[in-house]
């Protein structure tokens, strides 16, 4: 009987594996198969012309380092943030405290709040401060929407790290500040994935910034100007009748998976140069 149920639960987590892996794939394909014969080098690096969303020449230049400039932005103020909270909950208040407990329940709570709520909550505060759509204001909002997803993922791997471990760091002289340090280290893996997490949410994400970030057909040369995403460069050449601009749309599809793909793999490079010495 036993026996039975493992091959039953086994043939289902093949299959639910199979399933994940064909959309995937499916996905993947039709990017690639409506999206690389538009892609161009004069797309990748022009901005867009009078008619680009008309047919004619141009690029998307400037959704690629808008979408760049609005996650990094987003991810290292999210992280300034993230962090603090993350390593007072865990190694100054008890672990199991109420305090900590209700952070927690808060923060997961904020965690499934849609994207566009926290769009129209920044494009509220925006009007309240009288700050207009752009690059600042993007990577703020972003910044919020991706804050819970960082403080819950390192949360979940500083709850494993066992008791001992911080007291032997306190029992050789350390201070607490130090003992933080010693525990980031051993934290590193668990926030890269945690910084992985929050890219894919926050770079394909265009509910935040469509009213926050603004857009703009130039590469924007400063914060307070209005900057372009691939996600919006995305729905509107979808919503343009003509097909050669439809196909470009894959092309800005195909474009943003690559920078995932690259952020994510330089994440990774850079977690292992910092856990060197992880123990």
């Amino acid at each position: 009987m036993k026996k039975i149920e493992e091959n039953i639960f086994k043939f289902l987590m093949i299959l639910s594996a199979s399933l994940i892996l064909g959309v995937l794939l499916f996905i993947l394909f039709s990017v690639l198969k409506r999206g690389l014969p538009s892609l161009s080098w004069d797309m990748i690096t022009k901005i867009p012309s009078g008619g680009f969303y008309l047919g004619k020449e141009g690029g998307i230049v400037n959704a690629i380092l808008g979408s760049v400039y609005l996650i990094v932005g987003a991810v290292l103020l999210s992280l300034a943030f993230s962090i603090p909270i993350v390593m007072f909950i865990n190694f100054y208040l008890r672990k199991k405290s109420y305090l900590a407990n209700i952070s927690r329940f808060s923060f997961d709570i904020l965690f499934g709040v849609p994207s566009i709520v926290y769009g129209a909550f920044g494009f509220t505060i925006m009007i309240y401060f009288g700050i207009k759509a752009s690059l600042l204001g993007g990577m703020i909002t972003i910044a919020m929407l991706i804050m819970p997803i960082l403080i819950r993922s390192i949360d979940e791997v500083a709850r494993l790290v066992p008791n001992e471990l911080v007291e032997a760091t306190l029992s050789l002289g350390a201070t607490r500040y130090e003992m933080v340090k010693v525990m980031i280290r051993q934290l590193m893996p668990g926030i890269t994935t945690a910084v992985l997490l929050a890219i894919g949410r926050g770079i394909g994400d265009a509910a935040t910034v469509l009213f926050t970030a603004g857009y703009s057909d130039n590469i924007p040369a400063s914060l307070s100007q209005p900057a372009a995403s691939l996600p919006l460069a995305i729905f509107f050449q979808l919503g343009s009748p003509v097909e050669e601009v439809q196909n470009r749309a894959y092309a800005s599809a195909l474009i943003l998976t690559i920078i995932i793909l690259i952020l994510s793999f330089s994440a990774r490079y850079f977690s292992k140069k910092l856990s060197k010495h992880k123990v």
